[in-house]
């Protein structure tokens, strides 16, 4: 698998290379912003390791450049640790965000987990309707009333957990732990700026909601014709 590193420090840089190789990665490090988008945007991986503070282009807008385009997972790496940080990079579609100083071991398994969620799995159902919503799995295509919706990598997986959950009330707890794999923080609402960017995506040009806010507990994914 192929692993790219954005980060402008070149110890840092260095230290990922040698320790991702020796895991058994392919890497490719860039040392700033601009080189990084090109990188991302000519090449295929399988991960960018990506950096916030970096000279010429910061780590925010390589993820925006990057956009609906991106169908590579991101794990954001970046000495900017505060709830704020962390919940704007996830917000940008992020699939997870280390703080640095980080410990490589645990770099480690969260790299291993991301990439083991992307790997191709055998799906009992190719096809998840709920009323005009459509997903295909298979192909990571979803639309609504004939309409082409696109979502980042998170947004997907979050949409395909409530619709195979159809009708049931899930806690958020429950839903940061499949979708994130992390245990729940009662003072993080990761969980509910997701579902509201996924709500503006397939929820509010359409006259009928999908996700239901259940208060005090969770949400609910049901089509209420």
């Amino acid at each position: 698998m192929r692993i790219l590193v954005i980060d402008d420090e070149a110890k840092t840089g260095d230290y990922l290379r040698n320790g991702l190789t020796e895991a058994g990665y392919v890497v490719d490090v860039a040392v700033n912003g601009i080189d990084g988008l090109h990188l991302a945007q000519e090449m295929q991986y399988d991960l960018i390791v990506l950096d916030v503070m970096m000279p010429q282009m910061d780590g925010w807008t390589v993820m925006q450049k990057l956009g609906a385009r991106l169908d590579t997972p991101v794990l954001f790496l970046s000495a900017r640790g505060t709830l704020e940080d962390r919940l704007k990079g996830l917000d940008l579609g992020a699939d997870d965000y280390l703080v640095k100083p980080f410990s490589f071991a645990e770099l480690l398994a969260r790299v291993r987990i991301i990439l083991r969620r992307g790997q191709p799995q055998k799906q009992d159902i190719d096809i998840i309707e709920a009323g005009d919503l459509r997903v295909d799995v298979a192909k990571r295509r979803v639309e609504r009333g004939g309409t082409r919706i696109t979502l980042t990598n998170k947004e997907f997986t979050l949409l395909q957990f409530f619709m195979q959950h159809q009708g049931q009330v899930l806690p958020r707890a429950l839903i940061a732990s499949r979708v994130w794999d992390m245990n729940f923080d009662s003072d993080s609402n990761v969980v509910d700026v997701a579902v509201r960017r996924l709500r503006q995506k397939i929820d509010d040009p359409f006259p009928l909601r999908l996700i239901h806010t259940i208060y005090g507990v969770g949400y609910r994914f049901e089509y209420e014709a």
